[in-house]
């Protein structure tokens, strides 16, 4: 009932920086304080955990990879987050799925559909 639309990606130099949007439309729930965050898959390699925030919007988590360079935030009126990706690396290459939690207890997450970072000279 929830639908997840991801929007931002593309092709970026290296050392560049992109901005990831993924909305949120459909059934009401709770979008400003549920958990939500960012996974993406390289070809070949299992989908990673990338950063989100935990339930209440307090704690936010990023992977060792991504530390210092990216950066989650939301904006709660237009119930939409963000991905700032600062400082891209070809490593960071990847199809990147945001995702939103419906309660606390993650009774069920809601997917987008992807959206494809390249990152190259």
């Amino acid at each position: 009932q929830v639908q997840l639309v991801e929007s931002g990606g593309g092709l970026v130099q290296p050392g560049g920086s992109l901005r990831l949007s993924c909305a949120a439309s459909g059934r009401s729930f709770s979008f400003s304080r549920n958990a939500m965050g960012w996974f993406r898959q390289a070809p070949g390699k299992e989908r990673e955990f990338v950063a989100g925030k935990r339930w209440g919007g307090g704690t936010t988590s990023y992977a060792d990879s991504v530390k210092g360079r990216f950066t989650i935030s939301r904006d709660n009126a237009k119930n939409t987050m963000y991905l700032q990706m600062n400082s891209l690396e070809p490593e960071d290459t990847a199809v990147y799925y945001c995702y939103a939690d419906q309660d606390p207890i993650a009774t069920m997450r809601y997917w987008g559909q992807g959206t494809q970072v390249t990152v190259s000279s």
